[in-house]
């Protein structure tokens, strides 16, 4: 979604014109995000970025799938949670649940606080003392841009809650969990699209799926005056493999 659909401000034509010869073509699309929020909260966003409602029908997030390890206790019951007031739908009705680093079962990650939203260093202060106490990642995202600015996401503080020792449950591409929610892999015939090398495309290339890179997104600047056939030495630095590649998605 990010980067191939919108920019976080506003959507692409291009993208919407595909998806308009998908519907006519009565091809099933499935928008899968690495948001750390449930579906419904997605679709709201995109509605409010005047996307069509003929294209939201299929949206499911890392949020949700990590919401459904939330209704289950799977990892405990009382979280810490890291992260931005609007991932707040990801907690609700569990908001009893919500305690702090000394009396949490695992430390629930969806993004940065608000008020520290540049440095890392912060969280790795923070939690340096509480490595024994698992992380549950709902956004394997490292950095997203927001129109022209980037922003850190929560795989940025999973990573460095790794390098301090600490252990991470992945909700999201490229882990299979999020694929195997909407796909059916035996009997489906797949392209997965996206501008994240080591999201989309290595989720894919895991997945075994045919993969369309988008080179405007993510990657950007790495692919800035390079011809084409040299684009596959950009993916190989990620040990990673593309069928195709587009500038921007277009019909």
């Amino acid at each position: 979604l990010w980067g191939v659909v919108h920019n976080g401000i506003k959507v692409y034509p291009g993208a919407i014109s595909v998806m308009k010869n998908l519907n006519k073509l009565k091809k099933r699309f499935v928008l899968i995000s690495n948001a750390p929020r449930p579906s419904k909260s997605v679709e709201k966003y995109l509605l409010n970025l005047k996307m069509d409602k003929a294209f939201v029908k299929n949206i499911f997030t890392s949020g949700e799938a990590a919401l459904y390890a939330l209704k289950k206790n799977i990892y405990g019951k009382k979280f810490y949670h890291i992260g931005p007031e609007r991932d707040k739908d990801l907690i609700l009705g569990f908001e009893k649940n919500k305690t702090d680093l000394e009396k949490c079962d695992f430390i629930l990650c969806t993004g940065l606080f608000d008020y520290k939203e540049d440095s890392v260093d912060y969280y790795k202060n923070l939690l340096k003392d509480y490595t024994d106490i698992k992380m549950i990642c709902t956004n394997p995202d490292l950095i997203v841009h927001r129109g022209t600015k980037a922003e850190y996401c929560a795989g940025t503080l999973a990573t460095a809650f790794e390098d301090l020792g600490g252990t991470v449950v992945y909700f999201g591409k490229p882990h299979s969990e999020i694929y195997n929610f909407c796909t059916n892999n035996n009997k489906e015939k797949i392209l997965a699209v996206g501008d994240n090398i080591r999201t989309d495309i290595v989720g894919a290339n895991n997945m075994k799926f045919d993969s369309l890179f988008i080179t405007s997104g993510i990657h950007k600047n790495e692919f800035l005056n390079l011809s084409a056939e040299n684009y596959d030495k950009v993916l190989e630095k990620y040990k990673a493999k593309t069928n195709y590649y587009q500038e921007k998605l277009v019909w």
